[in-house]
């Protein structure tokens, strides 16, 4: 057996390696994948000194409790997260966005988020993991990916590669701002609504519901009625885009969305806002704004630019 590994106690609640998606297999019905919040994906591997698509565990809600075994290891935690290390019987308590050193027979409990759903795990080194078109990222639907598709179970063992010496402290300060207001920009059938429906998209309150996960947020409020037809010929997805069910809900398709659907989009969300996006818990409350696209790619451009800063500002 490698001489470094975890062997976890806990699950957590949809636990699963991730990286950075398979692209370019949407015509053979391959979705994208990847990890729910790509800043702190890239923080999570950047902090940990690794590449920048070296995989991670993404969990939501609750994260996995995990006995460690082997040498010294700098791991790090991303997100809006509460875990504590438990080492010779005593609770040692953390802060997210920092490396910190694991010792044999420690064990990593990542107890919750905090008012947001997705955080990360990444180490000072590499899960060895199995690929699927060049890509480790798990979908459990379509069971691909690493870990045979599945998501993290108790007892399994998970193997260590590559160890680094113990890394730097690398500690950044970020804050997870929330967002309320998803900007958006016109889908292909933002027409097959009325004004009134879409005056009612615009300025009315959606519901995040429980039945949200890694392939879409479904919402319930004011129903969107369509003029012309709730369903349509079957034709391409893109993460992000909002499609209006036969009963008038929104959903919006996430990471691991099919990639064809037969509703009517209505628009899609702006890239600089999806990593906030899919932090939204069950309960809350969101609305849509619209912007035109040259806003869009704009405002993406200052996402990029923080992204920059704060890896660039990682001591």
């Amino acid at each position: 057996m490698n001489k470094n590994y975890f062997e976890v106690l806990r699950p957590g609640i949809n636990s699963t390696f991730q990286d950075n998606g398979r692209n370019n297999f949407y015509h053979i019905g391959i979705p994208f994948s990847g990890a729910m919040d790509n800043r702190n994906f890239l923080l999570a591997n950047t902090i940990s000194n690794n590449e920048i698509n070296n995989p991670v565990v993404e969990f939501a809600y609750q994260g996995p409790k995990l006995k460690y075994i082997g040498e010294n290891i700098s791991i790090n935690v991303t997100g809006d997260v509460n875990f504590k290390i438990i080492r010779k019987n005593k609770n040692l308590e953390f802060s997210c966005y920092e490396n910190i050193i694991l010792e044999n027979n420690d064990c990593l409990d990542i107890l919750s988020t905090n008012r947001s759903v997705y955080g990360y795990l990444s180490i000072g080194g590499t899960f060895e993991v199995d690929y699927y078109l060049n890509s480790c990222s798990t979908n459990t639907k379509a069971k691909i990916g690493a870990n045979s598709g599945e998501k993290l179970k108790k007892g399994q063992i998970i193997h260590l590669k590559n160890i680094k010496k113990i890394l730097p402290k690398n500690k950044i300060e970020y804050l997870n701002s929330k967002i309320e207001n998803i900007r958006i920009i016109k889908g292909p059938h933002f027409d097959y609504f009325s004004k009134d429906a879409i005056d009612s998209f615009f300025s009315d309150e959606f519901n995040v519901t429980k039945l949200s996960d890694r392939m879409g947020i479904r919402l319930k409020g004011p129903k969107i009625s369509n003029i012309k037809n709730t369903n349509i010929k079957s034709e391409g997805l893109v993460k992000g885009v909002i499609q209006i069910t036969a009963d008038g809900d929104p959903i919006i398709m996430l990471s691991d969305h099919g990639t064809i659907g037969g509703y009517p989009k209505i628009g899609v969300v702006i890239s600089a806002d999806y990593d906030k996006l899919v932090q939204i818990p069950p309960g809350s409350k969101i609305k849509f704004k619209e912007i035109n696209l040259k806003d869009a790619e704009t405002i993406f451009k200052l996402y990029e630019m923080e992204t920059q800063n704060l890896i660039s500002n990682i001591k």
